[in-house]
């Protein structure tokens, strides 16, 4: 009986510091204290998820998902945009008004291949699968190029082209749906993973990494960054992009849960980042109304060479859930996972 007890108690002992392990280690117990110098605006947008800049001829590509709508009695839907930063009046332009397939749109890329001809690689989640389209920008005007689908693409989040055929993508879970998804969630299990296409076909190039999320590439110190929110990281990786395999570098430890990954004109990275994971997850599945934002700004110089900054937070008042922020001039837009608007942030 004696042991009995011995095991009982032994077992409750872990259970308990496993409990309250995931609750420090998702940021939980982290105050929100605001930090913003500046004056908020807003462009009425929903579920802005994710942004990519034209700093050359001055534009956003907005991806914009209706995620909210599962708890609305409106139907969800899908669309990019595009949104002239040249002007402040200007509204957002409707790029996807004729698809002939459910668009529900998540990461993006682009890159531009001649005087204002651009390439966009969008990840999509219609019912049951998950696809990237391709399409080509010319102007205001898209044009849909093809749907790459393979089981490589298990559950993606983000990705970056490298040129016109290759790019690298984030599978934030192993599993689809059930307990296993679940445990990976909870139990912060690092068996997610990045996949290389290379024109042709998926290699797996790294895996091992709690959620892998966000990620960029910076041709000028070739280094590959990736999210890891679960584990609160930063991974940066060397790649070779004959090959498009991966060197692990190092963990910068980013102390929230990062999101996207951006450059600013300096090369410094720009994350939109949800600080306390377990409110998260509640905003995300509709049982909270709010939830905190974060942008860290890391600039990296090297190996063990790099700084971090929190250089933005929000209690959720006037943003919840930062996913993406994107610096041009004197404003910052970040764009979120279920707000109504994107938020632009004047710094000066």
């Amino acid at each position: 009986m004696r042991k009995y007890f011995l095991g009982l108690g032994l077992f409750v002992l872990l259970l308990l510091i496993f409990v309250l392990n995931t609750f420090y280690s998702t940021g939980y117990f982290r105050t929100i204290t605001p930090k913003m110098e500046g004056t908020l605006t807003h462009i009425k947008m929903r579920g802005a998820e994710d942004l990519a800049i034209s700093r050359q001829d001055s534009f956003l590509i907005i991806s914009s998902d209706d995620r909210a709508a599962r708890f609305h009695p409106r139907n969800r839907i899908g669309h990019l945009y595009k949104l002239d930063l040249r002007d402040s009046e200007v509204k957002p332009v409707k790029l996807t008004r004729n698809l002939s397939f459910p668009f529900y749109p998540h990461g993006i890329s682009m890159l531009k291949l001649d005087s204002g001809i651009y390439k966009l690689w969008v990840i999509n989640h219609p019912k049951n699968q998950h696809t990237v389209e391709v399409f080509m920008l010319y102007g205001d005007s898209l044009v849909h190029q093809k749907t790459i689908s393979d089981e490589a693409i298990v559950s993606p989040n983000d990705l970056v082209a490298i040129d016109e055929d290759q790019f690298y993508i984030t599978n934030d879970h192993q599993y689809r749906y059930g307990w296993k998804r679940m445990a990976e969630d909870y139990l912060g299990l690092a068996i997610s993973d990045v996949q290389y296409y290379d024109g042709k076909e998926f290699t797996k190039v790294a895996d091992g990494i709690a959620y892998a999320n966000g990620i960029n590439y910076d041709s000028k110190k070739n280094r590959l960054f990736v999210a890891s929110p679960r584990g609160f990281l930063v991974k940066v990786f060397d790649p070779d992009l004959t090959t498009g395999s991966l060197q692990f570098i190092e963990d910068i430890d980013a102390r929230s849960g990062v999101d996207n990954i951006e450059f600013d004109e300096k090369g410094r990275l720009w994350i939109g980042s949800h600080p306390n994971l377990m409110h998260f997850s509640g905003y995300a599945a509709g049982k909270l109304e709010t939830s905190p934002s974060e942008i860290i700004v890391i600039d990296y110089e090297g190996k063990s060479n790099y700084s971090v900054e929190s250089v933005f937070v929000d209690t959720g008042v006037n943003i919840s859930a930062s996913t993406v922020a994107i610096p041009f001039e004197d404003k910052v837009y970040i764009g979120n996972v279920m707000d109504e608007h994107i938020l632009v942030w004047s710094t000066n």
